[in-house]
């Protein structure tokens, strides 16, 4: 699973939240989707983390532009 792209990773998210809200999976099987969208999410968390650490801005000050690391703002609830 750690091989998928981020879109590939989000899609198949989509698709285990899409089997789960359907409804009509027998329990064991939606507890194996529920584990398999919570590993999805978690990778697709680390690689925005990984993408948000490469991205940096350009902040003028004093007339002269400077690198700044990016800083995403973080809703309090996330």
């Amino acid at each position: 699973m750690s091989d998928l792209t981020f879109e590939q990773a989000m899609e198949r998210l989509e698709e285990v939240v899409a089997r789960l809200e359907h409804g009509d999976i027998p329990l064991e099987e939606a507890i194996k989707l529920y584990g398999e969208g919570t590993k999805l999410a978690g990778m697709c968390r680390k690689k925005l983390d990984w993408a948000e650490q490469q991205v940096e801005i350009l902040v003028e000050e004093n007339g002269e532009w400077t690198k700044r690391p990016f800083q995403p703002i973080r809703e309090e609830n996330t």
